[in-house]
C-alpha cells in the first residue's frame, strides 16, 4: 500500500507523535509513506486530484528518532501522485492547530479527503464525519449518559448561572481547542477569577462548561477505539491513565500528565458500547476517547496521541494493529471493485 500522512506541518512531527509510531508500523510491513500538508493538494481542469507528498525511503527503522531524522532531512523525496495512486489518506491533522494566518487550511483535509475518496482513495477517518467534528461540540452528539453536564455559551451570566448549581465546581474551556490550552477549573459561580477567565477563553469563541467530576484528580483515562471496539492485541487494551502534575487539573502529556498503566473496568467497556454506534455512522475509524469515572470528556477524532506511550507501557506494538486494520480493508475494496463507500469501509 501507499499511505500518506496528512498532517499539519512536517516540520513541527516529533518522534514520539502517534503519526510517526504508524509510519514506523506501516514502513515495517512494507509499505510506502508519504506525508502531506493543507498546500499539497491540486485539482485539475480535467477534474483529476493530485496530491503532492514528501516520501520517505522504503526501508525499515528499528527506531521512531531514525524515523523522523530521515523525514527531516535530506533522505526524502518530493513526489506527486494521482490520487487513485494513494490507497490510504490518513487524515491526521489538528485543525484548531491552524492560526488566522492559515485559516483557509482548517478545513483542507476534509475538504480534500472528500475528493479523494470520491476517487477511490481509503480516507480516515471519514471526511464527511471528521466534518461533523470541527469542535467539541461533537460530544454533545453522543448518548446523554456517557456525557457530563455541560453548557455551550458565550454569556457569563449564563456561565455563572450553571456555575450555580454546579456544587463541586466546573470545567472552563473554548470550544475550539485542543491540548490543555486555555482549561480552567472554577470552584464556584462566586469565583474571584471567572471574570477573567471568561476572558481568556472567549476572545476564542464559544466556550464550554463541564461538571468537575472529583475523579479527574487522578486523571484522566485514553482509550483508543479503533472500527467501533476497543484496540487490542496480544490481550492487552490500548489504554493509558494520563496523570495530573502536581498543581494541575490538565492531563495532558505535553503540560507534564504522566502515563500510567490503567485496569480496564466494565464502565469503561460500557462507554465504548454507548459510543459505537455514532462512530460507526460516522466513520471514526481511529479515536481517542478521554475518559473519567463514568463519563466521557472528550472524543478526539483528527489527531488522538498516545500510541507510543502505551507501547512503552505495554511492550505491546498497537500500530502494527492499526496497519493490519488498513490492509483488509484495501483487500475488501478492491475484492468489491471499489463500489463500497469510504464511510462504510473506513470502518470494515
Amino acid at each position: 500500500m501507499r499511505i500518506a500522512f496528512f498532517v499539519n506541518s512536517i516540520a513541527d512531527e516529533t518522534p514520539h507523535y502517534t503519526t510517526t509510531t504508524l509510519a514506523l508500523a506501516a514502513l515495517n510491513r512494507g509499505h510506502e509513506i508519504c506525508y502531506v500538508t493543507a498546500a499539497g493538494f491540486v485539482l485539475r481542469p480535467d477534474d483529476s486530484l493530485s496530491i503532492r507528498g514528501l516520501m520517505l525511503p522504503s526501508a525499515g527503522y528499528k527506531k521512531l528518532e531514525t524515523l523522523h531524522k530521515d523525514l527531516q532531512g535530506d533522505q526524502t523525496e518530493m513526489r506527486t501522485f494521482d490520487a487513485s495512486e494513494i490507497d490510504v489518506l490518513f487524515l491526521r491533522n489538528d485543525p484548531s492547530l491552524e492560526g488566522p494566518e492559515r485559516s483557509w487550511a482548517v478545513n483542507a483535509g476534509p475538504l480534500f479527503g472528500r475528493l479523494a475518496a470520491q476517487r477511490g482513495t481509503l480516507v480516515v477517518n471519514d471526511p464527511a464525519g471528521l466534518s461533523k467534528a470541527q469542535n467539541k461540540l461533537y460530544l454533545q452528539e453522543f448518548p446523554a449518559a456517557v456525557r457530563p453536564a455541560t453548557l455551550i455559551s458565550k454569556n457569563i451570566d449564563e456561565i455563572r448561572s450553571f456555575l450555580e448549581g454546579e456544587k463541586k465546581g466546573a470545567i472552563i474551556k473554548p470550544l475550539q481547542g485542543s491540548g490543555g490550552r486555555n482549561v480552567f477549573k472554577v470552584a464556584s459561580h462566586k469565583d474571584h477569577n471567572l471574570n477573567q477567565i471568561f476572558e481568556a477563553v472567549s476572545g476564542e469563541g464559544y466556550l464550554i462548561a463541564q461538571s468537575f467530576m472529583p475523579e479527574a484528580s487522578e486523571g484522566d483515562v485514553r482509550f483508543f477505539v479503533m472500527n467501533g471496539h476497543p484496540l487490542m492485541r496480544d490481550g492487552k487494551y490500548a489504554a493509558f491513565r494520563r496523570v495530573p502534575a502536581k498543581g494541575e487539573i490538565r492531563s495532558n502529556i505535553h503540560v507534564g500528565g504522566g502515563p500510567a498503566p490503567v485496569e480496564v473496568t466494565p464502565a469503561m467497556l460500557g462507554i465504548i458500547d454507548a459510543v459505537r454506534p455514532k462512530l460507526i455512522e460516522d466513520g471514526m475509524f481511529l479515536v481517542g476517547l478521554d475518559i473519567v469515572g463514568e463519563k466521557v470528556l472528550e472524543i478526539n477524532v483528527f489527531t488522538p496521541g498516545g500510541l507510543h506511550n502505551i507501547a512503552q507501557l505495554y511492550e505491546t506494538n498497537f500500530s502494527d494493529s492499526v496497519i493490519a486494520s488498513l490492509e483488509k480493508k484495501i483487500a475488501a475494496r478492491d475484492a468489491y471493485g471499489g463500489n463500497l463507500e469510504n464511510s462504510r469501509l473506513a470502518m470494515l
